[in-house]
């Protein structure tokens, strides 16, 4: 081989091992991380330690202070600036269910004496009204509190012939039931409501004259409960007064004796 062959073939391996170490070196090279810290104004917050269900009443043990964004805090919001209002807030009644984590507000609670549980969960305008139900008539005793229902009132009728015909009339649709019986509250994992007895009681969320026509009901024939599905519901949850008592399309209930209409009721 020649003298220049040679060096040729030493300056290409040169320049290649020379290469390859650059290409090295430039792969594992460090970056360098820049930190940036950003500083964001946040107050400490009154939020829930442990979940808090309805009805329940609360101590202090039930809350904990957490760091809050401050531009998230909301109306109604307890603050570090309203420390005193944790110690105040002992004893009260929960009005809803709270999850552990969620923030404390004073809607969400009620002072004891200033009404009982179901009162403290009453929306404002709406009463509470209990009718007689039985198993057989409640679904079961599938009926479970917050579910919502159709209420259909089952009476008889005797017509000018003296025949005797039932009749069956959708009082109220889409109204929540807010107990049964004594339980205001579905357990986890219950399935079924608390209907030890022959008979119970269902607590209904009613408007002042949907009460009045649950009342005139009870007397004239038998409440059915119908259990409507969740996909059901409409979103703003308000309850609709059926055809109450009447067949005809009509703005009054007639009541009816031996077939002779005794007396009218306005209906709105």
């Amino acid at each position: 081989m020649k003298r220049a062959q040679v060096i040729g073939i030493l300056v290409a391996g040169v320049a290649g091992v020379a290469a390859f170490a650059m290409m090295n070196g430039m792969v594992n090279q460090k970056k360098e991380t820049i930190t940036k810290q950003v500083v964001i104004n946040s107050t400490e917050v009154l939020v829930a330690a442990k979940d808090i269900g309805l009805g329940e009443v609360v101590a202090e043990h039930h809350f904990t202070w957490q760091k809050w964004p401050l531009d998230g805090v909301k109306p109604g919001m307890i603050t570090e600036s309203r420390s005193s209002q944790m110690h105040e807030l002992a004893g009260s009644i929960a009005r809803s269910p709270i999850i552990a984590g969620e923030p404390i507000t004073v809607h969400k609670l009620i002072k004891a004496g200033q009404g009982g549980v179901v009162a403290a969960i009453l929306p404002t305008g709406f009463r509470a009204v209990s009718t007689r139900i039985e198993p057989r008539t409640a679904v079961g005793g599938l009926i479970l509190p917050n579910d919502h229902v159709d209420v259909i009132l089952i009476r008889s009728l005797r017509s000018r012939s003296g025949k005797e015909d039932f009749v069956a009339d959708t009082l109220f649709r889409n109204v929540r039931v807010l107990a049964i019986g004594q339980q205001i509250e579905a357990a986890t994992g219950k399935r079924a409501a608390d209907t030890s007895g022959s008979t119970t009681t269902a607590t209904l969320e009613l408007t002042p004259r949907q009460a009045e026509l649950l009342a005139l009901a009870n007397s004239m024939g038998e409440i059915t409960l119908s259990l409507r599905s969740v996909a059901d519901l409409k979103a703003d949850g308000q309850n609709e007064t059926g055809n109450a008592l009447n067949r005809e399309e009509t703005n009054s209930v007639s009541v009816l004796r031996y077939g002779a209409k005794s007396r009218a009721y306005g209906v709105n």
